[in-house]
């Protein structure tokens, strides 16, 4: 199975730390206890089949039940040797994190340098930017924290640790790949020395998500993520696949599952990227649905599953690359400190997790084309997948392939129903003819460069009709996007035999299908319906949009209020 280069190390600790998440309280609510984290500690260091579980991420600083008195895991993790990605809750306001400040600073001020050499990282928060994204309100994961809060608190726990043993010690802020690519949360990913993904793909219920894609899923996001880190680390901090619970799309619960995504990304990242996997044990004293433990409801208990790697750990750098787009990351959410219960998605609009991809702050590679033209690009490829739970009513008339504006024979020109975002966006430059791009964020059309549009169509979509559409507001009406324009020209649109990679230069394009399209006049304000067609379920299709009439634009692909850039809706 081929995986795509995973860029794991770009600016990686020197010690990689791994370990597993761990609540404050069982999956009852009764507060854990210090023998309770001493047992599980101890526990994860002696698994079956493998080693090196010798850190815990903790999501709050307070034992449960208390106002702030340190958790109790601390002394559990002294009394063990167990190094400490510490974590403060940050979705409840500036009272709460007062208070987890208090637990902190006495629990320095308690242990000493005893608790305070174990701390491998602070985390401020988890997952509270997704909690905010429309699909996290959709959702109902909770209270969330806005960017310019979530800065705040960074800077209150950095000066509450300033003048103490602690001073120094990495702050990092965790949430989901999405939330790190949109642009207007890039002043946390300033804020912060390092950032935490947190990775599902078994939650991925709108796409192709079997356990035979799940690495796949799982590195493309993890990419993505590092594509905006601002060369940062970049840590996993939760992921894994359940023993049990129910099916999601063709993602299957099972131990022989959880086996296969252990050996696919477990054995492939431990040792080479910070990484603290979901869970150790969650069945306690009743199992969840789903089930993430590794563990069953008895501690002592041997693995549900083989932990031993079948062909030792594998740097994922080198686990051969892949140009397959991939489909965003679902990540469970909770707003108790116990840390996230992963729970199935809500597929309106998007997968959960899934919210602006807006333009990413680092790794971009500008590079000049004909004219002065500078056409960006980025090291990753973009992912991005959008759905929704129900398709449209009307049942589509025949196709039309050229369709200049819109009409009833076409899908909706919106995305008030169901649609695919590109998985793959790539520039050619017939002035660099030779000259491969690779993927990028935005489509950039002019006289001498042309985009590609990959699309991946679900195989649920079989029978339905699907349309090809521009969507093209006006500046005024978007949030988080933007796009230039000379308010002159067209676009000629044609469909491709095969689809493009990230290789794919002006001279390898792949030859028309006889599907073409076109919009005479492109004008800020519309929607366009290009081609309409049965929708070729299962299927990779691949669209190359030109310019003419002396077209020159340059948009990032989003679909946030206003959507803008090229769709497949679906009636």
């Amino acid at each position: 199975m081929l995986f795509p280069k995973v860029l794991a190390f770009v600016g990686t600790v020197a010690a990689v730390q791994q370990g597993f998440n761990y609540g404050s309280t069982n999956n009852d609510g009764t507060p854990k206890q210090l023998q309770d984290f001493e047992n599980e500690f101890t526990r994860a260091k002696n698994l079956q089949g493998t080693s090196g579980f010798t850190s815990a991420r903790l999501y709050t600083m307070i034992q449960a039940n208390t106002a702030n008195t340190p958790i109790s895991a601390i002394p559990a993790a002294i009394n063990t040797g167990t190094g400490l990605l510490l974590g403060l809750w940050a979705s409840a306001g500036q009272s709460n994190i007062d208070n987890e400040i208090i637990a902190l600073q006495q629990a320095i001020e308690q242990y000493g340098s005893a608790f305070v050499d174990l701390i491998e990282g602070i985390s401020v928060g988890s997952e509270d930017l997704y909690r905010i994204s429309p699909t996290g309100i959709i959702n109902k994961s909770g209270v969330g924290a806005n960017p310019d809060d979530l800065v705040n608190y960074i800077q209150q726990v950095r000066n509450a640790i300033s003048n103490t043993p602690a001073a120094g010690k990495s702050i990092g802020h965790v949430d989901t790949w999405t939330a790190w690519v949109n642009g207007s949360n890039a002043a946390v990913v300033s804020a912060v020395d390092w950032l935490g993904f947190d990775g599902y793909p078994y939650f991925q219920n709108t796409q192709a998500n079997g356990i035979e894609n799940g690495a796949q899923l799982l590195f493309e996001s993890y990419n993505a993520t590092v594509a905006a880190s601002q060369g940062k680390p970049v840590w996993i901090t939760e992921t894994g696949w359940p023993v049990s619970g129910p099916t999601e799309n063709q993602a299957v619960a099972s131990p022989e599952n959880a086996a296969r995504y252990w050996q696919d990304v477990a054995c492939r990242v431990l040792g080479n990227i910070p990484t603290y996997w979901y869970t150790l044990q969650d069945a306690y004293p009743f199992t969840p649905s789903p089930s993430f433990g590794i563990i069953g409801s008895d501690l002592n208990s041997a693995p549900l599953y083989d932990l031993s790697c079948q062909n030792g750990n594998a740097s994922p750098a080198s686990s051969a690359s892949s140009s397959i787009a991939a489909t965003a990351t679902a990540v469970a959410a909770s707003s108790d400190t116990n840390g996230p219960a992963p729970s199935s998605t809500a597929t309106l609009a998007t997968a959960p997790g899934v919210e602006s991809s807006a333009a990413p702050t680092s790794t971009p590679a500008p590079t000049a084309g004909s004219d002065g033209k500078t056409i960006t690009t980025y090291s990753t490829t973009l992912i991005t997948v959008t759905s929704c739970p129900s398709s449209c009513s009307a049942t589509a008339a025949a196709s039309s392939e050229t369709v200049t504006p819109p009409s009833a024979s076409s899908c909706p020109t919106n995305l008030n129903g169901p649609y695919e975002f590109p998985h793959l966006i790539v520039p050619v430059d017939s002035a660099n003819p030779s000259k491969a791009y690779g993927t990028s964020y935005n489509g950039t059309i002019n006289p001498s460069v042309s985009s590609i549009f990959n699309f991946d169509i679900p195989a649920s979509y079989a029978g339905k009709t699907c349309s090809l559409v521009f969507l093209f507001p006006e500046l005024s009406q978007l949030e988080t996007s933007s796009y230039s324009f000379n308010n002159q020209g067209g676009l000629a649109i044609s469909g491709l035999v095969s689809p493009a990679t990230e290789q794919t230069t002006f001279d390898s394009i792949p030859a028309s299908n006889g599907q073409v399209g076109s919009i005479g006049s492109v004008v800020p304000g519309n929607g366009y319906s290009i081609l309409t067609q049965e929708c070729p379920a299962g299927q990779r299709i691949s669209f190359k949009f030109s310019s003419v009439g002396g077209l020159d634009v340059n948009f990032f692909q989003d679909y946030n209020p206003s959507p803008l850039g090229v769709y497949v809706t679906v009636c």
